[in-house]
């Protein structure tokens, strides 16, 4: 583009002072020739009256604003047409002024309207050739035949370079385009570009807020499975001790009750630090689910049976702490509301899933009528449904009035980490 400028710059300059370089070469050359020429005394008045004219006419035109504009006007055609004829007026003196008429090959596009453009060129064309030819009016036979080999030639040649300015012109106009093209879309791209940077912003503000909210949830979930219910049970051995009268089985349900005070206290430091189950320190899931349901058994005095099945293989982290927390959450659902004599938790390895069932023989209930979550906090199964989506599973709820419950738990079989 600094090319293009610049060689825009060094036209406009030949274009400002050309005519004045022109017709001052002109001038000089006709003063030196003038009786070699032998111009008689009228000639020669007239040729001090026009050099001058000319020069007011072009000190005229570069005081209009029309100089500097690249479309033709009124002004400037007619501009060009009075050089043009002053310049075959003082050739037809001197031949040497036809200096002049060579400017109208340069700026004659940019002077002319299309229709006078041939026009204006073939004035230049007939005053340069009569100049070459010796001089207007050529002398008898030879000097008309030179003349007109002489203007063929110059009206070639303008054919030749209009041609040429043409498809250099479109070609101008054509890489103009593109640039507005190139521009415009650039903008585009440049506004689609913020949109974008203002949206992922959006998405990433959004995605932290979610992150949030499901950390909350999850952070809500994980009390809920280990202080709410290990409070319960405290509560519930201790009700037991505050109505019997056998001070040993008093004290059986207070050590009970200092039991799982301890194994929630432990819960609670666990939970604080990486939020996962006590029961998966040291065991497998297996062996935690087994010790779960033994222990909760003990505690609700409810006859209960875990069951493996299919080939055990070591569970991610976060797959084993769902299975063993919605464990967790069913049979406290079932101590609190099932009235059941009889529960049975089933752990299946089944080839790219493992599946976990929990059934119990108690009232049940209605899976379709709306469930109202408790006043104790509990999250009942929203809370278990939600921890198995999480982790790309499902869970399914299968109960009837009088005909006891079961939830069935199905995840992906993701191993652990090594």
């Amino acid at each position: 583009m600094a090319d293009v400028a610049g060689v825009e710059q060094r036209w406009a300059a030949v274009r400002r002072w050309g005519p004045y370089a022109m017709l001052g070469v002109g001038t000089v050359l006709a003063a030196a020739t003038m009786d070699i020429i032998g111009m008689s005394t009228a000639e020669r008045y007239a040729t001090a009256v026009l050099v001058p004219a000319v020069l007011l006419w072009e000190l005229w035109w570069g005081r209009r604003p029309e100089r500097n504009r690249a479309v033709p006007s009124p002004v400037s055609a007619c501009y060009y047409l009075v050089r043009a004829a002053a310049a075959f007026a003082l050739s037809w003196l001197n031949p040497f002024f036809a200096f002049l008429a060579a400017v109208g090959y340069f700026d004659a596009d940019r002077l002319l309207p299309p229709r006078l453009l041939k026009a204006g060129l073939l004035l230049s064309a007939v005053t340069i050739a009569g100049s070459q030819s010796g001089g207007l009016p050529p002398s008898g036979p030879l000097g008309w035949g030179v003349f007109g080999a002489l203007l063929g030639v110059h009206l070639g040649l303008i054919t030749v370079f209009g041609h040429l300015t043409a498809r250099e012109n479109q070609r101008t106009l054509t890489q103009t385009a593109t640039i507005a093209e190139l521009e415009r879309t650039n903008t585009a791209l440049q506004q689609a570009l913020d949109e974008n940077a203002a949206l992922h912003a959006q998405l990433l503000v959004q995605a932290r807020e979610a992150g949030v909210a499901d950390e909350r949830r999850r952070l809500a979930a994980e009390i809920h499975d280990t202080l709410a219910q290990g409070l319960t049970g405290i509560i519930a051995q201790l009700q037991v001790v505050a109505n019997t009268p056998d001070p040993a089985l008093a004290r059986q349900h207070v050590e009970r009750a200092t039991a799982l005070a301890r194994h929630s206290l432990g819960e609670a430091r666990r939970s604080v630090h990486n939020l996962a189950p006590v029961a998966l320190a040291d065991e497998a899931l297996p062996q935690a689910l087994e010790k779960t349901v033994t222990e909760w058994a003990e505690r609700t005095g409810v006859h209960a049976q875990f069951t493996v099945t299919g080939t055990v293989e070591p569970l991610h982290d976060e797959v084993a702490a769902t299975l063993l927390r919605i464990v967790q959450e069913a049979l406290s659902n079932t101590a609190r509301h099932a009235g059941a004599a009889r529960t049975g938790v089933t752990l299946s390895y089944m080839g790219d899933e493992v599946t976990l069932d929990i059934r119990d023989d108690g009232r049940g209930f209605d899976p379709l009528a709306a469930r109202i979550r408790t006043g104790s906090g509990g999250f009942g199964l929203d809370g278990m449904r939600a921890r198995a989506e999480r982790i790309a599973g499902s869970l399914t709820v299968e109960s009837e009035p009088g005909q006891g419950t079961a939830v069935s738990a199905r995840v992906p079989l993701v191993r652990h980490d090594r």
